[in-house]
């Protein structure tokens, strides 16, 4: 069960749908950093986190912005020179859109990793 492919899942279906919430279960470390990211970089307008006393879940309040997301199985292993590939492949045009990516540093999109010169594992897009 990947619940990172749930969750990306959930949010899509609601976006077409014209809903103006989303609620994902269950919750965890790396749901949690893939929203934060979304909603900095404003695909999403807020998240909050409610504890069931299971393993809890996120209430996503959504802004209309995602055509699409989805998360990329398998998890690619990425180099620091092999950006551009990925983003071909995964996103519909140079800039649009964010490739997710799981580094040494955290969770960060690969703009971020661009610069810092590190490579990762591809986690999930979102445009």
């Amino acid at each position: 069960m990947d619940t990172l492919a749930n969750a990306l899942n959930s949010i899509k279906v609601s976006e077409n749908k014209g809903k103006q919430t989303a609620r994902i279960r269950p919750a965890s470390r790396i749901i949690r950093e893939v929203l934060r990211l979304l909603k900095d970089k404003g695909y999403i307008e807020d998240f909050d986190f409610i504890d069931d006393g299971k393993s809890g879940e996120f209430i996503v309040k959504l802004s209309g912005k995602i055509n699409n997301c989805g998360a990329v199985k398998p998890r690619f292993p990425l180099g620091k020179d092999s950006w551009e590939k990925f983003e071909t492949r995964f996103l519909p045009a140079k800039g649009v859109g964010m490739l997710i990516v799981s580094t040494s540093k955290g969770i960060i999109t690969h703009v971020q990793a661009q610069e810092e010169k590190i490579g990762g594992r591809l986690l999930c897009y979102v445009y």
